[in-house]
């Protein structure tokens, strides 16, 4: 220990942004726990370290008593007198105690230390950076897949893409270039644990921001989003200027905007929709492609039933029911499906079970009608 390890820490502290009086805490106590491994842990010792020249000294403090009952934390008051004959019971006096060969012992610890400590920070560093990353998108390179997850270089650390946050039926190549989401970041012991994922919502609506600059610019806004990934997406959007299309924006000249998004998700299928206040129009425009001639809703329950011509009933529930899944998720509505046809005969159901003769129980109240004007 010299002035060689102060140059060290002070160099440390420039480059690695780790301040010096933390460096040379850390050391302290390392060194205190060393000199009781090896001289007996009973004791109550402690380390100065000259800042200037790096001397290391230890020193026993011990409390002056008039009987001692353990010698490694406590002196007579006669010997604390031969010291300095103004001691007193209950003062505390510190005696050097540093052994002979304790500067090979510092000289270990310290560079255990140091190397520890410079990886903790890196740690904190790394872990400070991405913390604030959360929710947004990084591009990375394929390192390695390990038991069905995928490592993703990031530069100054790696992220792991786990199998329920991978895309079904897409490769990951190593050296591939890929961009993810960032769900979450956690500080362990082994650093910061960067969980990502390629089917998160938010993944779909941070590239749209990136494609689109009225969303950059807030003037298009991304009001909701429903995902299955790989597969099939729905995006609402809305526009704070009257004379901005929010779709026309997000499609892009010749659907450039809307297919760079489609070509980073491997040709995953996006509807985009606008957004309404009334929640009939919104469940509407939610089944887009399909057309709808009539909703009815129940806000308390939040339930909706929506009517559609025959042929478009299919297009309307989409394969295996997709598109009417993927529009509940978009709107937050239970919908309920019915073709043009299944509401007629429900009329007529419950028009057979009206009684007409006027009895008590009649929903109806009907009036003749003269059909000799050729009325049918």
């Amino acid at each position: 220990m010299n002035i060689e390890l102060i140059q060290a820490l002070e160099d440390i502290e420039k480059d690695k942004n780790i301040p010096k009086e933390m460096l040379l805490d850390a050391l302290k106590a390392a060194l205190e726990s060393a000199y009781k491994k090896n001289f007996g842990s009973k004791q109550n010792v402690e380390i100065e370290i000259d800042e200037e020249n790096g001397e290391v000294n230890v020193y026993s403090n011990r409390e002056v008593v008039k009987e001692v009952d353990n010698p490694n934390l406590e002196m007579s008051l006669e010997e604390a007198r031969e010291i300095d004959p103004n001691y007193e019971a209950g003062d505390v006096v510190s005696v050097e105690v540093t052994p002979a060969n304790f500067g090979r012992i510092a000289a270990q610890t310290a560079k255990q230390v140091v190397i520890q400590r410079i990886r903790e920070a890196e740690r904190d560093i790394i872990y400070e950076e991405f913390a604030d990353m959360e929710d947004e998108i990084i591009t990375g390179i394929i390192q390695r897949n390990h038991k069905k997850n995928v490592i993703v270089d990031l530069g100054r650390t790696e992220a792991i893409l786990i199998p329920p946050e991978q895309i079904p039926n897409e490769n990951y190549e190593p050296s591939e270039r890929i961009k993810i989401y960032i769900v979450e970041v956690k500080q362990t012991t082994k650093g910061p644990n960067i969980l990502v994922s390629r089917t998160h919502p938010g993944l779909l609506k941070r590239l749209f921001e990136l494609e689109v600059p009225e969303i950059h610019d807030g003037v298009v806004k991304i009001k909701a989003v429903a995902r299955e990934a790989g597969f099939r997406s729905k995006i609402a959007v809305d526009s704070t200027e009257a004379e901005v299309d929010p779709i026309g924006s997000c499609v892009g000249p010749n659907g450039m905007r809307v297919q760079a998004v489609v070509d980073e998700l491997n040709g995953e299928k996006i509807d985009i929709v606008n957004w309404s206040e009334d929640p009939a129009e919104f469940i509407a425009n939610a089944l887009s492609p399909a057309e709808v001639t009539g909703v009815e809703v129940d806000e308390e329950e939040q339930v909706a039933v929506v009517v559609v011509p025959d042929y478009q009933l299919s297009l309307a529930i989409g394969k295996e029911g997709q598109n009417a899944r993927l529009a509940a998720k978009l709107t937050g509505w239970k919908i309920d499906i019915k073709s043009e046809s299944e509401v007629d005969e429900e009329i007529l159901e419950s028009m057979d079970d009206v009684e007409t003769d006027g009895e008590e129980g009649s929903n109806f109240d009907f009036t003749e009608v003269d059909l000799s004007d050729g009325l049918s």
